[in-house]
């Protein structure tokens, strides 16, 4: 018992690297964090974990998970951005599985229906909407799978801020003309996937759609950089695209 009040204590202090560094830490972060629900149109229960500041009403952070799953590295950074002053709502698009192998997060990133998806996701702007502890201001941010869906969760509704990680931005003109608040996108310079030749092709299509030029920051990392339970893990560039990420939020949510 004392072992874990400490190891929270300890949380509420440390930095946010140091947290997702340390599996204890994370999963005593995530247990801060309360389980909401809501049905859609079709009967479907779609689930999500939620974190309050102190002082509420406050802006709200939509996190969508990396390919595996609503997990306690998640959970961390949505008790992280409640310890900053935000509503964080940490959506669940994997129906409570959550991976342990690479085959695993392949298999349930597969099993995700897009239209379910994205009505998911809608919904739970809308519940943010009307939810009495937010304000009228939020934003959305995803990694990896995750922050293809940060995009589009902002193409469906209207957000006020959108955050990228090493996300699928592969989008045409049409799609994001319905974008209505600012990008941000944090991208590896050695990603074999999300690519300089993708991004650079979003830059472009953003340019067509008449939107703000998306700040793009690149880093001399490789894909999943941000994720310190990762062989991958930069820990300078995690921290600088952390701090780049909660500047934007200040400036735009405020």
């Amino acid at each position: 018992m004392h072992a874990r009040r400490d190891i929270l204590k300890s949380v509420g202090v440390l930095p946010l690297a140091a947290v997702l560094a340390c599996p204890m830490r994370a999963q005593a972060a995530a247990s801060t964090l309360s389980e909401i629900s809501l049905t859609l149109s079709g009967g479907d229960i779609v689930k999500a974990a939620i974190a309050y500041p102190n002082v509420t009403p406050a802006p709200a952070v939509l996190l969508i998970h990396e390919w595996w799953g609503l997990n306690n590295q998640i959970k961390a950074v949505a008790a992280e951005l409640a310890r900053m002053g935000y509503v964080a709502i940490a959506v669940d698009l994997y129906d409570g599985n959550v991976a342990k192998t690479p085959d695993d997060a392949r298999k349930y990133m597969k099993m995700v229906a897009a239209d379910k998806a994205m009505e998911t996701l809608k919904s739970w702007v809308d519940w943010s909407r009307s939810n009495q502890k937010t304000t009228d201001k939020l934003a959305t941010i995803g990694w990896c799978f995750g922050g293809g869906w940060s995009l589009n969760a902002s193409i469906g509704s209207s957000v006020d801020a959108t955050i990228i990680y090493y996300g699928n931005v592969a989008r045409n003109v049409a799609d994001l003309k319905n974008l209505n608040g600012p990008v941000l996108g944090h991208f590896a310079m050695q990603d074999k996937w999300i690519n300089q030749n993708m991004v650079g092709e979003f830059y472009s299509e953003m340019q067509k759609a008449g939107q703000p030029i998306p700040e793009i920051h690149w880093y001399d990392a490789d894909h999943a950089f941000a994720n310190p339970s990762g062989g991958r893990y930069d820990e300078e560039d995690a921290k600088l695209s952390w701090e780049r990420t909660t500047e934007f939020l200040k400036l735009h949510l405020s």
